[in-house]
This record gives C-alpha cells, structure tokens and sequence, in this order.
C-alpha cells in the first residue's frame, strides 16, 4: 500500500474555494499564475478514509437529519486519548460549525457587550473580528520575542489590563507564529486567568500539526487540570485533515456549569452539527487517519525548510522557527521597505497572495503568513519569485 501522494497538482479554481477563486477579490490579483499563500487550508486531498466514509454516505441518496452520534463521540474520544493523552467524557464534547463559530458562542455565553477580551498578539485574526462584532472590546497584550520565537511577556503586560477583561483567548499552538506553548507556560496562562477570575478559552485546532523533532503539544486541560471550573477547548479535525468545508469542530467543556450555559446558547440560536461532517471526522480519528497525518508531517517539514532556505538568502528577511501548523511567519522588518511597498512586491512582483501581518494585531506590523501546505513544486516557485522581488537588496 502506497501512502499519500502530497506531490500531486490538484486544480482547486472553479471549485467554490475561498483560497484560489476570491483572490481576485481579495487582493486585486487576476493573474491566473498567482499562488495562494494565504487561507489556511491545504491544497492535499483529504485521507482515502475520510473520502470513503463521504462517498458512502452521499451513495445512500437521502440527506435528511443527522441523529446518533455515538461513533463519531467516540472516535473523537479515542484520538484525544491516544494522539494527546487526554481523557474526555462523551458528555463533555459539544458539536458546533467549526471553531470561530465556537469561539464566538464563547464570547456570546461567557461576556456582556463591553466588556474586554484579551487576545495576545499577533494572533489568528478571526478572533479580534468576531470580539468587535459581538460588541465587545479587544484587549491586546503584544507578545515578547525570545531567541528568534514569541514568548510570553508578564512584565511588559504589567499594569495593561483595567479590570472590566472577562476572557482570554489563547491560541494553541500559536497561528501565525507557530509556536508550541510548553505545559508550564499553559499553566502561567491558567493562573493569570485564575487570579483574575477570567474564563480561558483554549483554541487548539492545530494541536496535530505538531512538526517533527518539535516539542509535544500540552492540551491545556492537562497543563492546568484546576482550572476546568473556568477552561472552555476548542478542537475541530477539519484542520488536520483539510475538511474545513465540513464545518464541524468541538466545545469540550469538563464543568457542568459553563458547559450547560455554553449548550444554551447553542440552543438558542439553532446550532447542531450537519449531516456530512460527520463520517468524515469518524473516518478521520482513527489509525488510518493517525499514519496520514504523520506522513502529511514528515512533508511539511520538507517543505519548511524549503521554505525557510530561501527566506534566509533574502538580506533582512527571516521566517520564524516552525514548531506547529504549515503557517511560515515571516519577518521583512530589517527589509526597511514600507507596508505598502511590499505588499506590492510580494504581490505585484511576486505575484503571490499571503496574509498581511497587520491583520493579527499588535506585534504583526513588518511580517507576513505564508501557507507553505502545498505540493513542494509550489514552494520551490514561491521562494524563487520572492527572490527575485527582493532582488535588488541582495
């Protein structure tokens, strides 16, 4: 049996993808010889598994409401167990449609209009988004640099906060960093949410893409056990395995308390998972899905250090050590070129749609996130074109 084939060039244009068909509308850009380097999907085929179990299930011909879930709790229960160490309950495990919408569920049962959101920055933009949206306010604590990684900053946040902060929102491991929190630093966090009386809400989507050789994902209900009375996780296996278009993710919540709150907000705007999204994640969260995975690792780190190669040969440019997720942050600050100057040569010149660093908030300002979950092909022809951008500073 041959493993996954991450090579393969899959055209994804006229499929209703947000990645290769809004570019235009996102950035300007109609080339159609422009690579997307910025949403967060893969550009791989979901595992033969996930696949099987959705064709089975469109074969049957009727799609009406999804009922028993008994499989796909516990085959969320059986990779959380084996992948992570972690012991979840059935009960515990609460279906939403993906996890900005679980995020936002949080931020709608857990605070009122005004008050503050903590958010350490730069962070997955969505979270900022839904936050003001929801009338909330965003509190930014801007996160330190440490040998060439983010870190935690609990001198520089002194004095910060005003007392009207409700929630922190982590992201675990870090997007768009990459960084892996260790279990003491997810303990630090749990007790600064503690002494302040505020809920934790843990994102952890990206807790498989861990990159080998890099230090293990903590989930951070076992960081900081006792502080379930106020720890919210959210984990979904649309990242993982490139199914995001399922829509499914996970609230797992230990305390009975805050999860019967969570589960009444959820009833009260009518969420419940879909038909589809289903069988998928069963597939998925099995050995089957654990060996892709693996293999789906061992590729990405072949093309970061692809990646990060050619960053290093662009004078004042250098991508940050990728521990976790297929996110390459990228410093162009000792490039001294202006905002608007290069978004034009990435995109104008290179001819390339990535994530503007600004969008993640304080600390973002100079760097930019590239999606390197791409056949390597692609890669080669992204550093390449961005060598040549920045030709002149060479």
């Amino acid at each position: 049996m041959t493993g996954p084939d991450f090579d393969a060039l899959i055209e994804r244009r006229g499929t209703l993808c947000n990645k290769w068909d809004d570019m235009p509308a996102v950035f300007g850009i109609a080339d159609p010889d422009v690579l997307p380097m910025w949403v967060a999907d893969m550009d791989f085929p979901a595992p033969d598994a996930v696949r099987t179990a959705l064709e089975r299930t469109v074969a049957h011909g009727i799609y009406g409401y999804p009922g028993q879930n008994r499989p796909y709790l516990g085959a969320i229960r059986w990779w959380m167990g084996t992948r992570h160490g972690w012991d979840v309950a059935a009960e515990e495990i609460l279906s939403v449609h993906g996890l900005v919408n679980g995020t936002a569920l949080a931020v709608d049962a857990f605070t009122s209009p005004g008050d503050g959101v903590i958010l350490m920055t730069p962070v997955y933009h969505a979270f900022a988004r839904v936050i003001r949206a929801s009338g909330r306010q965003v509190v930014e604590l801007p996160l330190a640099m440490d040998e060439g990684r983010h870190a935690l900053d609990w001198d520089g946040w002194a004095g910060r906060l005003t007392g009207g902060e409700r929630m922190l929102i982590l992201c675990s491991p870090h997007n768009p960093g990459g960084r892996v929190w260790s279990a003491g630093e997810l303990r630090q966090i749990a007790d600064f949410c503690r002494d302040r009386d505020l809920i934790l809400v843990s994102d952890e989507i990206h807790h498989d893409l861990v990159m080998p050789g890099a230090p293990a994902h903590t989930v951070t209900a076992r960081a900081a056990p006792d502080s379930a009375d106020r720890l919210i996780t959210l984990t979904s296996a649309t990242k993982t395995f490139n199914i995001a278009g399922a829509h499914l993710g996970n609230a797992i919540i230990a305390d009975p308390r805050l999860r019967e709150r969570y589960k009444a907000r959820m009833m009260a705007l009518g969420i419940s998972p879909g038909l589809f999204g289903l069988p998928m994640v069963t597939a998925a969260y099995s050995p089957e899905g654990a060996a892709w995975v693996d293999a789906l690792m061992t590729y990405l780190a072949g093309n970061a250090r692809v990646f990060d190669e050619g960053m290093a040969d662009i004078p004042g440019v250098r991508s940050m050590p990728l521990q976790a997720t297929y996110l390459s942050w990228v410093d162009f600050g000792g490039t001294g070129l202006a905002a608007a100057e290069l978004h034009d040569r990435i995109e104008g010149q290179a001819r390339i749609a990535a994530s503007h660093g600004e969008s993640f908030g304080s600390g973002g300002q100079g760097w930019m996130r590239f999606n390197i979950a791409t056949p390597r092909v692609r890669v080669h022809e992204a550093v390449a074109r961005l060598r040549e951008a920045f030709r002149d500073l060479q």
